[in-house]
């Protein structure tokens, strides 16, 4: 009977995904805690090749976008309001057509659900984890962006 390959990781680099796994992810947390949480997670994900960690990355990103979709519907608080008011507004980096968060979100969720069905051959998953990377990026970029300008 053969036997399947198994690729050994170095020590830190096992403790450093564990040590993201293990970022504590409450549903009080802040709009942009939250994003910044669903870049890390992203982050890792798309460096890591172990498909446990990857799917338990997957699992945490979910539960991150399912958190950031609620606060993204809650008002904000005003420490945050304050933080996105600017005298002038910048250019964003979103495309005009997707400046709909809970779309972005609702992509980024379609596409953890791709990668972590294990259905897909190992190019596509990692094409599409690629895209989710930088959709996730594009999701925070988005979030933290300045939108009120003060009058």
């Amino acid at each position: 009977m053969a036997t399947i390959p198994t690729r050994t990781y170095p020590e830190e680099y096992q403790a450093q995904i564990e040590e993201v796994l293990a970022i504590p992810l409450s549903g009080k947390a802040d709009l942009f805690t939250v994003a910044d949480l669903c870049a890390t997670f992203v982050s890792v994900m798309v460096e890591c090749e172990e498909e446990f960690y990857r799917l338990a990355l997957c699992g945490r990103l979910s539960h991150a976008l399912t958190l950031l979709e609620k606060c993204c519907a809650e008002d904000l608080p005003d420490y945050l309001v304050q933080q996105l008011t600017v005298e002038t507004l910048p250019v964003s980096a979103v495309p005009d057509c997707w400046h709909d968060t809970e779309m972005l979100v609702n992509y980024a969720k379609s596409l953890v659900q791709a990668v972590s069905g294990a259905t897909l051959n190992e190019e596509v998953n990692r094409e599409l984890t690629g895209l989710l990377h930088d959709l996730v990026y594009l999701l925070v970029e988005q979030v933290k962006t300045p939108f009120i300008e003060r009058k």
